[in-house]
């Protein structure tokens, strides 16, 4: 066990941490690819706002692999159906309680979905709303009523919901916001650039919090 503690705390190195983040592909038939041009943008915002790193080339990596260890950060986002394995469950529950960290981003119809795929990886914990004074929306940008409307689908208030272990937020859950939607090229959703640039600044923040805990 001691050995393994080890290796996990060498995955998360500071000479790993910040240069590359990566999108998860899950199974359950939910449209994980949508969005392509969200994390480039995002990217070339961070490296060039708030002094990262980050690679531009985006790896995709799947919930059951020991690649999932080598990211801070991870990404997923869909509209549908989304399933964790027993063998999926365990490698997340591994990686984020040894200090990953993933980013649920409801690109609409993926909640009911992701809530119960979630049970399989957490069944003792419950997704909580993460309230506007946590230092996650004050990173860098400020953001006092928290998470930014983005994209409008059913009119709902935007909120993010969070797992917490030992302080530290390890899975977020963005909903009724679609911040990937924000970061897209401005052509593909032709949203206004001060809502552009909301969504590229929370999503600032987010990275900043997870390279800085």
């Amino acid at each position: 066990m001691r050995y393994i503690c080890l290796i996990l705390i060498m995955f998360f190195s500071h000479d790993t941490i910040g240069q590359e983040i990566a999108v998860m592909k899950y199974k359950g038939g939910g449209d994980w690819y949508s969005n392509p041009t969200a994390l480039p943008n995002l990217v070339r915002f961070c490296n060039a706002e708030i002094n990262t790193s980050i690679s531009e080339k985006i790896p995709t990596v799947t919930p059951d692999s020991p690649e999932l260890f080598n990211y801070p950060y991870i990404y997923l986002t869909g509209h549908g159906n989304i399933f964790f394995t027993e063998k999926d469950a365990q490698n997340l529950r591994n990686y984020l309680l040894s200090g990953g960290f993933l980013h649920v981003d409801d690109n609409y119809g993926l909640e009911p979905y992701f809530r119960k795929a979630l049970k399989t990886v957490f069944p003792d914990k419950i997704l909580e709303e993460i309230s506007a004074d946590h230092p996650i929306f004050s990173q860098t940008f400020s953001f006092p009523k928290g998470l930014p409307k983005i994209h409008v689908h059913d009119g709902k208030p935007p909120q993010l919901f969070g797992i917490t272990h030992e302080d530290r937020l390890i899975l977020i859950f963005s909903y009724e916001s679609d911040l990937g939607n924000g970061w897209e090229d401005p052509e593909v959703h032709n949203d206004p650039e001060e809502v552009r640039q909301k969504a590229l600044k929370m999503g600032a923040n987010i990275i900043k919090y997870v390279f800085s805990n």
